[in-house]
Protein backbone atom coordinates (compact mmCIF):
# COMPACT_ATOMS: atom_id res chain seq x y z
CA UNK A 1 0.00 0.00 0.00
CA UNK A 2 2.43 2.67 -1.17
CA UNK A 3 1.16 6.22 -1.14
CA UNK A 4 2.32 8.88 -3.54
CA UNK A 5 2.92 12.53 -2.71
CA UNK A 6 0.75 14.55 -5.08
CA UNK A 7 0.61 17.94 -3.39
CA UNK A 8 3.62 19.91 -2.27
CA UNK A 9 1.85 20.69 1.02
CA UNK A 10 1.20 17.03 1.85
CA UNK A 11 3.37 15.57 4.59
CA UNK A 12 3.69 12.58 6.88
CA UNK A 13 3.85 13.18 10.61
CA UNK A 14 5.52 11.39 13.51
CA UNK A 15 6.37 12.22 17.13
CA UNK A 16 9.65 11.03 18.60
CA UNK A 17 10.82 11.08 22.20
CA UNK A 18 14.07 10.45 24.07
CA UNK A 19 14.85 11.34 27.71
CA UNK A 20 13.20 14.77 28.08
CA UNK A 21 13.37 15.72 24.39
CA UNK A 22 10.31 15.68 22.14
CA UNK A 23 10.40 16.11 18.36
CA UNK A 24 7.49 16.70 16.02
CA UNK A 25 8.69 15.51 12.62
CA UNK A 26 7.16 16.13 9.20
CA UNK A 27 8.40 14.43 6.04
CA UNK A 28 7.84 16.33 2.80
CA UNK A 29 8.70 15.32 -0.74
CA UNK A 30 12.13 16.77 -1.41
CA UNK A 31 15.84 16.14 -1.69
CA UNK A 32 16.96 15.25 1.85
CA UNK A 33 17.31 18.55 3.75
CA UNK A 34 16.67 18.99 7.47
CA UNK A 35 15.01 22.18 8.73
CA UNK A 36 14.53 22.83 12.43
CA UNK A 37 11.36 24.90 12.91
CA UNK A 38 13.24 27.96 14.21
CA UNK A 39 14.57 28.36 10.65
CA UNK A 40 18.02 26.86 11.12
CA UNK A 41 19.35 24.21 8.79
CA UNK A 42 19.98 20.87 10.50
CA UNK A 43 23.71 21.01 9.82
CA UNK A 44 24.01 24.28 11.75
CA UNK A 45 21.65 23.39 14.59
CA UNK A 46 23.35 20.04 15.25
CA UNK A 47 27.01 21.00 15.28
CA UNK A 48 28.65 17.55 15.58
CA UNK A 49 28.15 15.91 12.20
CA UNK A 50 27.49 12.50 13.80
CA UNK A 51 24.21 13.90 15.18
CA UNK A 52 23.05 14.80 11.66
CA UNK A 53 24.03 11.30 10.49
CA UNK A 54 22.00 9.85 13.38
CA UNK A 55 18.89 11.67 12.11
CA UNK A 56 19.27 10.23 8.61
CA UNK A 57 19.60 6.60 9.80
CA UNK A 58 15.92 5.57 9.33
CA UNK A 59 15.86 7.06 5.81
CA UNK A 60 19.09 5.24 4.93
CA UNK A 61 17.72 1.96 6.31
CA UNK A 62 14.82 2.00 3.85
CA UNK A 63 16.75 3.59 0.96
CA UNK A 64 14.81 6.89 0.84
CA UNK A 65 17.59 9.27 1.84
CA UNK A 66 17.08 11.71 -1.06
CA UNK A 67 13.27 11.38 -1.28
CA UNK A 68 12.16 13.47 1.71
CA UNK A 69 12.85 16.81 3.36
CA UNK A 70 12.56 16.76 7.14
CA UNK A 71 10.90 19.63 9.01
CA UNK A 72 11.25 19.43 12.80
CA UNK A 73 9.98 21.21 15.89
CA UNK A 74 12.08 19.98 18.79
CA UNK A 75 12.30 21.01 22.44
CA UNK A 76 13.71 19.74 25.71
CA UNK A 77 16.77 17.64 26.39
CA UNK A 78 20.24 18.16 25.02
CA UNK A 79 21.58 17.94 21.47
CA UNK A 80 22.10 14.16 21.46
CA UNK A 81 18.67 13.46 22.97
CA UNK A 82 17.06 15.80 20.43
CA UNK A 83 18.79 14.01 17.56
CA UNK A 84 17.58 10.64 18.86
CA UNK A 85 14.05 12.03 19.25
CA UNK A 86 14.11 13.25 15.64
CA UNK A 87 15.32 9.83 14.49
CA UNK A 88 12.43 8.17 16.36
CA UNK A 89 9.91 10.64 14.89
CA UNK A 90 11.27 10.22 11.36
CA UNK A 91 10.92 6.44 11.63
CA UNK A 92 7.31 6.81 12.78
CA UNK A 93 6.58 9.22 9.92
CA UNK A 94 8.02 6.71 7.43
CA UNK A 95 5.61 4.08 8.79
CA UNK A 96 2.78 6.58 8.28
CA UNK A 97 3.98 6.92 4.67
CA UNK A 98 4.18 3.17 3.99
CA UNK A 99 3.20 0.45 6.47
CA UNK A 100 5.40 -2.07 4.64
CA UNK A 101 8.51 -0.23 5.92
CA UNK A 102 7.62 -1.08 9.52
CA UNK A 103 9.38 -4.46 9.58
CA UNK A 104 12.70 -3.04 8.31
CA UNK A 105 12.60 -0.13 10.76
CA UNK A 106 11.58 -2.33 13.67
CA UNK A 107 14.41 -4.76 12.95
CA UNK A 108 16.99 -1.96 13.19
CA UNK A 109 15.40 -0.62 16.41
CA UNK A 110 14.36 2.82 15.17
CA UNK A 111 10.72 2.42 16.19
CA UNK A 112 11.57 1.59 19.80
CA UNK A 113 11.48 4.51 22.22
CA UNK A 114 14.60 4.59 24.35
CA UNK A 115 13.00 5.08 27.76
CA UNK A 116 16.19 5.61 29.75
CA UNK A 117 16.00 8.85 31.69
CA UNK A 118 17.50 10.35 34.81
CA UNK A 119 16.16 8.75 37.98
CA UNK A 120 14.59 11.16 40.45
CA UNK A 121 16.27 12.10 43.72
CA UNK A 122 14.85 10.32 46.77
CA UNK A 123 14.17 11.89 50.16
CA UNK A 124 17.02 11.42 52.66
CA UNK A 125 19.57 10.64 49.94
CA UNK A 126 22.12 12.89 48.27
CA UNK A 127 21.19 11.72 44.76
CA UNK A 128 18.87 9.04 43.45
CA UNK A 129 20.72 6.23 45.23
CA UNK A 130 23.71 7.80 46.99
CA UNK A 131 23.27 7.70 50.76
CA UNK A 132 24.98 10.18 53.11
CA UNK A 133 28.33 9.02 54.46
CA UNK A 134 27.95 6.89 57.57
CA UNK A 135 29.48 8.34 60.73
CA UNK A 136 30.34 5.91 63.53
CA UNK A 137 30.60 8.68 66.13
Amino acid sequence: MEQTLKLSGQYFYGVGRRKTATAQVRLYKGDGKITVINGQVGGRYFSPKDLVARIYQPLEAVGMLKDFNISVRVHGGGMAAQADAIRHGAARALVAFDVNLKSALKKTGFLTRDARAKERKKFGLKRARRAPQFSKR
